[in-house]
């Protein structure tokens, strides 16, 4: 039975109740349920505030680095003096922008991650200014299925964007740039630094043929899993030339990165304090979007440089005299490219592993086998290795694999009892690294918080 609509107002003031009750009585920080509300009392809303932001709205989508390229475009964006009314706490479902929208005070533009199966309902119903497409890898494939349905969808909701809406695109992602470049406003970003270049493709890269006629691509720089600049050598089609770019990049490990971004508007120096190459191309998005929503390139600069990482995210928590690094992994390219960030670290390493396999993880954890966990393994670095979460044994089993034998691991499942036994095994002033499928972030990010460490990541801004 189709339920009536009730008028924007009082609907919105029901939600909002909603939300204020379910952080007095401590349920949550009320991210998601007053956009729930409010969507069922009304089911035009979203398309209704998002109607009313002046400057527009840009909407955020892609595999990985969703939270952390929203950040920094929040940063220029709050910079440059504008109200920003965004889903700063990660909740990127439709619900989640009702409820951001809803809590916005007069936004003069709107900047929301996006889950990539909802994008494009979410692009119907909102109309976005600017559409930013980051990165197809393999995730979560009991939810999204194989990458090619994404892509199809992708495809269509491409081919009905509004010729004034400017479409921002990773040119190095060979599914994206073959769907994205014929739109008649678009922005592609990428890298440009051959230094940057890894010798071959690792065995679990996605999207490795050519979309257009199904032969190998070839690779003239390789940077993440199928990402580089790429050629069909068959059918011609080709990697767009970046409108914006990343030519100079200078990683420092776990300590942030230099890098030099060529656009139209000329050479940006910017002094990130983020790692690793994913936070490269994330930044590259970040400063092709603020420019074409007309952010001053000094403004750009000077944003990125302060904004530190979003929980769990290159996030650095100092226990006492430890210090706890969260890099969250929920699929084989994110995990490959934290094992190399944390492999660059010479001190003892010192390894807490979570896997959950709730919805928001994937059910389905068979992607632990195309993960790079036997590099973890040369020349004995671990320190210490424990192993948590749901499906703790499921890793176990893997690491066992890895090594081809009996492996000096602990099995804890429990969080807090997994993050107390790698504390204790580094000792008083080592450093444990944190590498989390989502919900088991959110579970650490949980006994972080009841022991005063750090806020509720609903407060993180």
């Amino acid at each position: 039975m189709k339920h009536p609509s009730l008028p924007l107002r009082p609907a919105a003031s029901a939600a909002r109740t909603a939300g204020r009750l379910s952080r007095l009585l401590g349920r949550g920080g009320g991210t998601t349920l007053p956009g729930l509300l409010l969507n069922r009392l009304r089911p035009q809303a979203t398309a209704e505030l998002a109607r009313a932001v002046p400057d527009g709205v840009i909407l955020l989508s892609g595999t990985n680095g969703k939270t952390t390229t929203a950040r920094l475009i929040r940063a220029a964006l709050d910079a440059s003096g504008a109200q920003v009314a965004a889903n700063t706490a990660g909740s990127n479902l439709q619900r989640g922008v009702a409820t951001a929208l809803l809590d916005a005070e007069a936004p003069d533009i709107a900047l929301f991650e996006v889950d990539e199966a909802v994008l494009p309902n979410l692009v119907e119903q909102t109309r976005p200014r600017v559409v930013v497409l980051m990165n197809l890898f393999r995730d979560q494939l009991d939810r999204y299925g194989e990458l090619e349905h994404l892509a199809h969808r992708w495809r269509s909701m491409i081919a009905d964007l509004e010729p004034g809406t400017t479409l921002v695109y990773n040119a190095d992602d060979p599914a994206l740039a073959e769907i994205a470049a014929d739109h008649p406003d678009s922005v592609a970003y990428g890298i440009e630094d051959p230094r940057q270049g890894r010798e071959a493709l690792p065995h679990a890269a996605d999207n490795t043929d050519c979309r257009r006629c199904g032969s190998p691509l070839q690779y003239q720089m390789i940077t993440i899993g199928h990402l580089g600049q790429w050629a069909c050598p068959s059918c011609g089609l080709t990697r767009p030339q970046p409108d914006v770019k990343a030519v100079n990049v200078e990683l420092n490990g776990m300590d942030g990165q230099q890098m030099a971004v060529a656009g139209p508007s000329g050479r940006l120096e910017i002094s990130l304090l983020l790692p690793g190459l994913p936070n490269t191309y994330n930044a590259v998005a970040a400063v092709a979007t603020a420019l074409a929503v007309g952010v001053a390139p000094a403004t750009i600069s000077g944003a990125l440089a302060e904004r530190g990482a979003a929980f769990g995210r290159a996030e650095h928590i100092d226990v006492g005299t430890r210090r706890v690094t969260t890099l969250l992994a929920k699929n084989p390219a994110g995990a490959n490219e934290n094992i190399r960030m944390v492999l660059n670290d010479n001190r003892p390493l010192h390894l807490l592993l979570l896997l959950n396999d709730r919805t928001a993880d994937g059910q389905d954890v068979s992607w632990i086998w195309d993960v790079d966990y036997e590099l973890l393994l040369e020349g004995d670095r671990p320190a210490s290795l424990t192993l948590g979460g749901t499906r703790a044994h499921d890793l176990a089993l893997r690491f066992r694999y890895a090594t081809g034998g009996p492996a000096d691991f602990s099995v804890v499942p429990e969080p807090a009892a997994a993050f107390d036994a790698a504390l204790a095994a580094c000792g008083p002033d080592g450093r444990v690294y944190v590498l989390p499928t989502y919900t088991a972030m959110l579970d650490l990010r949980r006994v972080l918080a009841d022991r005063g460490l750090v806020p509720e990541f609903w407060e993180d801004e």
